[in-house]
């Protein structure tokens, strides 16, 4: 099926096959050299299942102004732009709901707003406008430093609500203002609902997609215009559809989803595409163990490694429990519509797939955990927007408890929030007779959980805590593996699930979960 054309959604419109992943080649090596290595042959258009979801008809939106045939995407940006109908390739303005900006872009933002609205001029709503210090905070860097400061001087001048400051680096637990990881603290915090415009100085601000809501980074620019009259100028992106159907087997987790998803599509497959995720291993009342919010987060978080504008996930009572106590301002969730068209639809069989590996030095160099047993490692690292949420680390606990073994590498935590870090020293882990995650990982022998914060998932200042300043090879729970991303030019990262990343921590070896869970 051409990436190009236009079709429907109905499950006739595919042939039906198996995935066969095994049958891909066995290429992994200790040190792989600088390049995205390609599989041999042509990358199939479409990954399809030999089940059929079912379809959920969807009616026309008959509330408000959206009342035409459209995806999620197409009605939560027509509902933006006080349209009744748009199609892709559309140009228009979109009133935001939320924009949010941290220390690394915020000052650049700031800059852009003063510049050109004036130095006295005020944002178009202090209270749509999040800001959240989280990328270089516990470091001695002055000018890491020097970002928060003008984040500060700016809240207040503006007198904006919602701002998560830290002012005492020594001791994050003394601020109780401080959250940590922008896109983690965003939900938790209750800012990202269904139906809205969400926008960020931050790539992967495609994360709160996972509440059915538009959700995409932006430049400084763009950022600076917001910020003086709540406007953007978008092109409404087409929709690739993925369809997830089948159990999760108990040694996947939804990090091996996406790996699977951006091996398939490469990291140009969704290029300002809107991703919408959909099948029975997501939906809520299709399976017993639907996937989690923190699940569907990391499914939408890593959309921009393939390239795509957002990632959506249709609203379900997992949605609505989730935010049950962390909102009280009304939404109106939006669904696709059954005839919604689509430029192309995947679908895979989730009980057919394996833990998965992608391998220096592009997210798309996928391959199998078990096809890398030989790869040697020299530290783990498990944190960030991606791979550092509370069910992320009650994952690596429970993987350390059913091994009963010691670390043989260093083993570095890093909570993306501060309720994360909360979570891991106070949550029983279920099976363990009461233990929390910090002590598991103590007996495990891993390094001590750091501050909470983005931490050495991009580098940062050479004080960054698990910062790799030397050539090494490190399997991740984070996002990106590019070279220099977490420090050294030279060093490798493979991106892993909280399961094989913990795995690999035991064996000092690319390791394949199921050697522990099964």
């Amino acid at each position: 099926m051409a990436a190009s054309s236009a079709i429907s959604s109905t499950p006739s419109s595919f042939l039906h096959k198996d995935v066969n992943l095994s049958a891909f080649p066995s290429s992994c090596s200790n040190r792989s050299q600088f390049s995205s290595s390609k599989w041999g042959k042509t990358r199939s258009k479409n990954i399809v299942s030999v089940m059929s979801p079912q379809q959920t008809e969807r009616k026309p939106s008959t509330t408000g102004s959206v009342k035409n045939v459209m995806t999620m995407t197409e009605k939560i940006l027509a509902k933006g732009s006080e349209r009744s109908q748009l199609v892709p390739g559309d140009n228009v303005w979109v009133n935001v709901d939320v924009l949010m900006t941290h220390d690394v872009c915020g000052p650049g933002s700031i800059g852009i707003f003063k510049k050109e609205f004036g130095k006295n001029a005020k944002v178009w709503d202090r209270e749509k406008v999040v800001i959240i210090p989280d990328h270089y905070i516990f470091t001695s860097d002055e000018r890491a430093n020097r970002n928060v400061d003008i984040l500060r001087d700016f809240v207040k001048e503006q007198n904006i609500k919602y701002f998560y400051d830290i002012t005492d680096r020594s001791d994050f637990k003394v601020n109780p203002e401080y959250k940590g990881v922008c896109h983690v603290a965003l939900a938790q915090e209750g800012h990202c609902r269904p139906g809205e415009v969400l926008l960020g100085t931050d790539s992967h601000t495609c994360n709160a997609g996972a509440f059915g809501q538009f959700a995409s980074g932006i430049g400084n620019t763009d950022a600076g215009f917001v910020l003086g009259t709540g406007k953007i100028l978008l092109k409404v992106p087409p929709t690739l559809r993925f369809v997830l159907d089948g159990e999760m087997p108990d040694y996947l987790l939804s990090k091996d989803l996406i790996l699977q998803i951006i091996g398939e599509i490469s990291v140009a497959g969704a290029t300002y595409k809107a991703m919408e995720f959909v099948g029975s291993t997501i939906e809520s009342l299709t399976v017993e163990y639907p996937l989690s919010m923190e699940d569907r987060m990391t499914l939408c978080n890593m959309v921009v490694e393939a390239g795509g504008k957002n990632g959506v996930v249709p609203v379900d009572s997992t949605t609505y429990k989730y935010l049950e106590d962390k909102t009280t301002l009304p939404y109106e969730p939006v669904y696709s519509d059954s005839q919604a068209r689509y430029l192309s639809e995947y679908r895979f069989d989730v009980s057919k797939l394996e833990p998965l590996v992608a391998k220096p030095h592009s997210p798309d160099n996928r391959a199998l955990a078990r096809e890398c047993k030989d790869v040697k490692i020299d530290r783990v690292y498990i944190g960030s927007c991606t791979g550092g949420k509370t069910e992320d680390f009650l994952a690596v606990a429970k993987l350390f408890l059913a091994a009963g073994k010691k670390v043989k590498v260093p083993t570095f935590l890093v909570p993306a929030t501060q309720k994360v870090w909360m979570d891991v020293y106070t949550l029983p882990v279920p099976g363990s007779g009461g233990k929390t995650c910090a002590q598991i990982f103590e007996e495990a022998g891993c390094d001590t959980p750091g501050s909470p914060g983005c931490g050495a998932c991009l580098g940062g200042p050479r004080d960054t805590y698990a910062r790799m300043n030397e050539p090494m090879v490190c399997v991740s729970t984070t996002n990106r593996n590019f070279p220099g991303r977490m420090g050294h030019r030279e060093g490798q990262i493979y991106l892993a699930s909280p399961y094989t990343a913990a795995a690999s921590a035991l064996t000092g070896y690319v390791t394949d979960p199921r050697e522990f869970l099964q």
